[in-house]
């Protein structure tokens, strides 16, 4: 894959490494995935090339958020959870390529209102509906974020899928382990657009959740079928 960011695209996720830094940097997390993990993507069509776009996969694993960076050469933001902002190193590392902190008790206005700015912006972020970490095949119940972020910005949400990363990398494990991963990316799911409301209605919400947790849950059977 090709990794040509402009300024304004790095601007957009809020990165502030040079283009060809951050270029640098995806095309080596490329070769990870491709010879670490032989990573396989399906359906990479449905991602769209412009606009705003949530990437909203199922979440096993530590390291899912940096395999399913996979699915697509746009530039990437992602909420990471706010533990990892104890220590200012790997803070500003990850701020650096448009990584920004999400408080996972409860709303998070502040995380909310930078997802927000980076879709209006037109840009690509990567959230985990299901909130954290979950075990098995099942699709926990989701947070309303996506839809939200959706509703209020015009983002597609992405669907995806990831097979064995819970086995790579389980709760606890240090060390990830080599083993194949296949991704499939399922249905987008279109929200009506409210952006020039200032409110959204909880049915509207409550309505798009649940057709992400459909599409979700298609692309992770899809991904596990795959993999059998």
């Amino acid at each position: 894959m090709r990794y040509n960011a402009t300024p304004y695209e790095l601007d957009a996720i809020g990165a502030s490494v040079p283009w060809w830094v951050y270029a640098a940097a995806r095309w080596l997390a490329h070769q990870i995935n491709k010879y670490m993990w032989h990573v396989e993507v399906h359906g990479r069509f449905n991602i769209p090339t412009t606009g705003p776009v949530i990437i909203a996969p199922v979440h096993r694993s530590f390291i899912d958020f940096f395999i399913a960076s996979e699915v697509t050469n746009r530039p990437i933001a992602f909420m990471a959870k706010d533990e990892l902002w104890r220590y200012k190193l790997p803070a500003k590392f990850l701020e650096a390529f448009g990584a920004f902190p999400v408080n996972r008790s409860g709303v998070d206005r502040k995380a909310l209102e930078r997802a927000e700015s980076i879709l209006k912006s037109g840009g690509t972020l990567i959230l985990f509906p299901e909130g954290t970490r979950r075990s098995g095949n099942t699709v926990g119940k989701l947070h309303e974020g996506a839809a939200f972020l959706a509703a209020r910005t015009g983002a597609v949400i992405i669907p995806v899928g990831l097979s064995e990363t819970e086995q790579i990398m389980p709760k606890g494990s240090k060390i990830p382990k080599r083993m194949p991963v296949k991704i499939a990316i399922g249905k987008p799911v279109r929200a009506p657009d409210t952006s020039s409301s200032k409110r959204v209605r909880k049915s509207e919400l409550d309505k798009i959740t649940a057709d992400v947790e459909e599409s979700m849950q298609g692309a992770f059977n899809t991904v596990n079928d795959i993999s059998n």
